[in-house]
């Protein structure tokens, strides 16, 4: 048995200027910008909120959820037997979408070990 939960929604840029995004979203949702690394900056944490970052694409903008486990391949498969799609495996997560085109990610625990606040399958 495995242990997911939600972990962040993402705010996907395409081939835009990453730091003015992360300016107007650090307004927008009264976050600071926390880190920058490259294509990504995290919005300071909230506690019992999802993670928020600004990511600068090459596909269309749109906004993500990650879904955060303790065994990312058993939560693709349970994710796929329920209908969702793999498309894309990025290092050690994957890139999915659910049967209604909705593009998520399944990625590896974020926020430490998951407990009583993530669900088991």
């Amino acid at each position: 048995m495995h242990r997911s939960r939600l972990c962040a929604i993402g705010i996907d840029c395409q081939d835009g200027d990453l730091e003015a995004a992360s300016k107007f979203w650090s307004g927008a949702l009264g976050r600071e910008v926390s880190y920058r690394e490259g294509s990504y900056h995290g919005l300071a944490d909230r506690a019992n909120q999802p993670l928020v970052f600004v990511q600068r694409v090459s596909h269309p903008s749109r906004v993500h959820l990650d879904i955060e486990t303790d065994d990312v391949e058993a939560e693709v498969a349970r994710l796929e037997a329920l209908g969702a799609l793999r498309l894309e495996q990025v290092q050690s997560w994957w890139v999915m979408e659910s049967p209604t085109g909705q593009r998520f990610c399944v990625v590896r625990a974020q926020r430490g070990p998951l407990t009583d606040d993530a669900t088991t399958w």
